[in-house]
């Protein structure tokens, strides 16, 4: 089980990431919100492990070449939109309502922008020969993981905002945007 829960731990890093910089733009969400968001990641992350096995063979290659670049591109554009929104604000200008992870399709997008290596760490154990038994344990850890670690970078980030304003926006984007990059690195 502690086997489990580390892996949960190195999955959901991105997860944390995510929502950390993230909340710093759902400053306004209340806890529901909050709890909503983090049992979607959970859900799409638990999924993809959840078909990263059950396709393990057959997806394998194809999922460790496609996945980084899938992952840079949705953390870029999230990074950049949250990056230019900080900036036109500093600068006293209108910001759109952009991202922000309190809402469905911003969900999706996280989730599945943080869950393509789950996708791949599933299909491993597959191919290492892994039975459901065996597994079942890594799929309960990854998903209770994904949850704290959601809730916990959410609010901290909601508090980040609500102290830092859009520094801590344009911050946020800059991380997203690294983390995207360091992908493919």
């Amino acid at each position: 089980m502690l086997i489990s829960v580390l892996i949960a731990l190195s999955l959901c890093a991105d997860c944390f990431a995510v929502s950390l910089c993230s909340g710093v733009r759902a400053s306004g969400a209340g806890q529901v919100r909050i709890a909503l968001a983090a049992l979607g990641f959970a859900v799409i992350q638990s999924l993809f492990l959840l078909l990263g096995w059950a396709f393990g063979v057959v997806l394998s290659r194809f999922v460790v070449r496609v996945s980084e670049w899938i992952a840079m591109a949705l953390l870029l554009y999230v990074g950049i939109d949250m990056l230019l929104d900080g900036v036109r604000a500093l600068r006293g200008g209108r910001v759109a309502e952009g991202f922000a992870i309190d809402g469905l399709w911003s969900v999706i997008m996280g989730g599945v922008a943080t869950s393509l290596d789950a996708l791949s760490v599933g299909a491993s154990r597959a191919m290492e020969g892994e039975v459901w038994a065996d597994f079942l344990p890594l799929a309960v850890a990854v998903f209770v993981v994904t949850v704290l670690s959601v809730e916990a970078g959410l609010n901290g980030g909601r508090f980040a905002g609500r102290r830092f304003g859009h520094w801590a926006e344009v911050a946020g984007g800059v991380v997203l945007i690294c983390i995207g990059v360091n992908i493919v690195l």
